[in-house]
């Protein structure tokens, strides 16, 4: 009897180590997130943490139109779809690009691939992506609010 005890509470012991140490591996092979074109990461970023997929849109400011209405979709195989359209000049006209993107080493900046006549570096967030200049800077200045791309 006391040895059917001792071996229950036994297995019930190697039942709950083994239960705590594969919770931890899944939990660092979690982490340890890979995004194409980059090292992994481990630590939280707009890359690993956030439901960045889906379509963007939003009117940029432009110097020789009223604006540049633009929709931006992200695929989670990281490629790509940009229309742009420059409103008072031509309407009907629509730019499309499409190709890959890749993460910066930060996991929080995205650089559109092959992109023509458009820029190429996006801050990615919550429910929203910054158009960065041309070095890869947040637009400041009274227009900066105009360059944010909601999620739709």
């Amino acid at each position: 009897m006391i040895k059917n005890i001792l071996l229950i509470g036994f297995i019930t012991s190697l039942t709950i180590l083994t239960s705590c140490s594969t919770s931890q591996e899944k939990t660092e092979t979690q982490i340890e997130t890979t995004v194409e074109g980059a090292e992994p990461y481990t630590s939280d970023n707009s890359a690993t943490s956030l439901d960045w997929s889906g379509t963007y849109k939003g009117t940029v400011p432009c110097a020789s139109c009223e604006g540049i209405e633009t929709t931006l979709t992200l695929n989670s195989d990281f490629t790509y779809k940009i229309v742009t359209n420059y409103l008072g000049r031509n309407d009907a006209l629509e730019e499309e690009n499409t190709g890959s993107f890749t993460w910066d080493e930060t996991g929080s900046i995205i650089t559109l691939e092959k992109v023509s006549q458009a820029p190429s570096l996006y801050k990615v967030g919550e429910n929203r992506i910054w158009q960065l200049d041309m070095e890869g800077n947040m637009i400041t200045g009274d227009l900066a609010d105009h360059y944010i791309l909601t999620k739709r």
